[in-house]
């Protein structure tokens, strides 16, 4: 009795092996080969498999991004003075014993976060 509950685990085993492989088999067969037709995207950026003569990416110039960290450092200090001219045209349009609107709050706001900006940049 034991034997024959041996032969009937190994036989459903066997089958359920059969069915488990079935969709990797079936896929294999779709493509003609192990390899899958998907390009795979490497940590690098580079392909091993592509021709070794090729060079390696490289780092960006240090120079330029800090001629395009100037460059943006320019626009957005013009961009700030510009912001903070309107605001001080608000506020001296604005009767001093009123509260401020919440535009004015807002426009502050973006101010101030132009500013930190600002600063980010200039750090470096």
């Amino acid at each position: 009795m034991t034997e024959s509950r041996r032969h009937l685990l190994r036989g459903l085993l066997g089958a359920a092996g059969a069915l488990a492989a079935q969709p990797l088999l079936a896929e294999l067969q779709a493509t003609g080969s192990g390899v899958s037709p998907k390009a795979k995207v490497y940590p690098n950026g580079r392909d091993p498999n592509q021709d070794r003569g090729l060079e390696a990416p490289s780092r960006p110039d240090p120079k330029a991004v800090e001629r395009a960290n100037q460059i943006e450092l320019r626009t957005d200090v013009s961009k700030l003075y510009e912001m903070v001219s309107d605001l001080k045209n608000q506020l001296e349009k604005a009767d001093p014993t009123a509260t401020f609107s919440l535009s004015v709050v807002k426009e502050s706001q973006q101010i101030e976060k132009l500013a930190k900006q600002i600063k980010r940049l200039a750090h470096g």
